[in-house]
């Protein structure tokens, strides 16, 4: 399984890069799966729902199952925070995990730089950063750089740093020099 990361500052456009990158990938044949961090306290959970109130009763692991999908909680209680690392080791291999989030953490990334945010941009400080998308023309990334509304080329980026394409797109980027 191939691991690939979006990192940024907040109200970047992580997400909605990801969530445009998605159908992308997948119409080239890939199954992708995504991991996402959040550094606030966070419930995919409803007060009063009865999961709810397995977990508030001091389950440790909570699992939710349908006919449609399922779900796994598992509350740390006063345990450490698990490693990216340990998480990836629960999740179903697919042909390509996209990590949105985990700065620290030491996959490959794509900096997500979005000017509104007025933030310096994070890459020049972190080689794990090897492309940046942005809506700001003028980075100096000594690392390729994409507009951030270009998906498809964020995509095909991606594909060809993790090794996913096909031998014949393999073949086509060798010619032309990409």
């Amino acid at each position: 399984m191939k691991i690939f990361g979006l990192v940024g500052w907040s109200g970047s456009g992580k997400t909605t890069l990801l969530i445009r990158l998605l159908p992308v990938l997948i119409s080239r044949g890939l199954t992708v799966s995504t991991m996402k961090h959040g550094h606030h306290r966070f419930d995919v959970d409803s007060p009063g729902k009865d999961s709810y109130r397995h977990r508030d009763a001091g389950a440790t692991e909570v699992l939710v199952a349908s006919s449609r999908r399922w779900a796994l909680m598992h509350e740390l209680r006063d345990s450490p925070e698990p490693s990216m690392e340990n998480l990836v080791r629960h999740m179903t291999p697919v042909d390509l995990l996209l990590v949105e989030g985990y700065k620290a953490a030491g996959h490959d990334k794509l900096e997500v730089h979005r000017e509104a945010v007025n933030e310096d941009p994070i890459f020049p400080g972190d080689s794990t950063i090897v492309a940046v998308a942005s809506d700001r023309p003028n980075l100096n990334a000594q690392i390729p750089w994409f507009d951030l509304d270009d998906p498809d080329a964020i995509a095909g980026f991606i594909l060809a740093h993790c090794k996913l394409l096909t031998s014949v797109e393999q073949e086509v980027l060798d010619a032309t020099g990409g």
